[in-house]
């Protein structure tokens, strides 16, 4: 593909096509001012950005939107870290893991019978293993959907004597059945295991997931590609921002100083607007969150006259971190 195809091509975003999944992007980008709307119908599974010039929307199963990005047909997504950690090789070579977002929390785990009593570790499966070979001549079963993340997990481990038993239905059911003795299987509360009569290894956490903002390396990236990144990436860095942050206008003293630059260096605060402007010697400042109490009464007790703190829609700023990572990348 020639540099002015690339060109010539939209910035394809896929997000989740139902449920919550949908539900939860729809609402993250809302956030940052990125509306979604999607085409008549809904059996129409593309849209756009309301607003963003240069960008086609694709509703797809997470499973697909993972399955795209490693194939460079989307450039943007949003699915679990468990599906890109499953579905990929590669993954630092095939995308860029751009920020969590904080929904579609799971683990991944690793699951064995309550009534399996001295089996507590993954160190414990190899005498497991061991026995079944002895009593049952077979090796001992895994039951998951998580082929490559448990092949992984189980070789750091120092377990190899297993075989998979590729799960086409739920999962935690398959000991009850007799299709596994154990099972690799994700997770929120830990109920449904408990339920069926499972309990998770104690250092069995393969991986604790949740949905990502991710961008394929191997998309076609130009520059109008680059241009709509830009856009998406800054308003979400911006409303990130704004989120974690507070603004902090202090009233300065009539007469005599203070040393703004040391209380703002001790409470990780910036000078966004810069000096004091106005005739009424207001200050405005910007700091996390967790920072503002402490940052406040500092002000305070070096004789401000006044401190108010509020909440900002958005923060933009020159930088643009997480594009800037992604594109040093490219």
């Amino acid at each position: 593909m020639t540099s002015s195809d690339s060109d010539a091509m939209p910035l394809i975003l896929a997000v989740p096509s139902k449920g919550r999944l949908q539900e939860n992007a729809s609402a993250f980008f809302g956030r940052a001012g990125l509306r979604l709307a999607q085409g008549a119908g809904a059996r129409d599974y593309r849209g756009k950005l309301v607003g963003v010039p240069g960008v086609e929307v694709r509703y797809l199963s997470a499973s697909e939107i993972a399955a795209q990005l490693a194939s460079g047909a989307a450039h943007l997504g949003i699915t679990g870290e468990d599906l890109i950690r499953e579905t990929l090789p590669d993954v630092r070579g095939q995308v860029e893991l751009l920020t969590p977002l904080g929904f579609g929390n799971a683990t991944v785990v690793v699951a064995v019978p309550q009534a399996w009593i001295d089996v507590r570790a993954m160190s414990d499966l190899d005498e497991v293993a061991a026995l079944m070979r002895t009593r049952h001549g077979r090796r001992l079963r895994v039951a998951t959907k998580y082929v490559n993340l448990t092949r992984r997990f189980f070789a750091e481990k120092g377990v190899a004597d297993y075989r998979i038993v590729e799960s086409l239905g739920a999962t935690e059911g398959a000991p009850a059945a007799g299709s596994a003795e154990i099972v690799v299987d994700i997770t929120t509360t830990g109920a449904t295991l408990s339920a069926n009569a499972l309990k998770v290894l104690d250092d069995g956490i393969i991986l604790r997931s949740e949905a990502n903002l991710v961008a394929s390396l191997k998309a076609p990236w130009g520059e109008d590609q680059r241009t709509a990144l830009r856009t998406v990436l800054g308003r979400i860095a911006a409303e990130e921002r704004a989120r974690t942050t507070r603004e902090v206008r202090a009233a300065l003293p009539e007469s005599g100083t203070i040393d703004l630059a040391t209380i703002a260096g001790l409470h990780e605060a910036e000078l966004p607007y810069g000096a004091p402007r106005g005739s009424d010697g207001e200050i405005v400042m910007r700091c996390p969150e967790g920072a503002v109490f402490a940052l406040a009464g500092a002000l305070v007790e070096a004789g401000a006259r006044a401190v108010t703190v509020r909440r900002v829609d958005y923060a933009f700023a020159a930088e643009n971190p997480l594009a800037e990572r992604l594109l040093a990348r490219l």
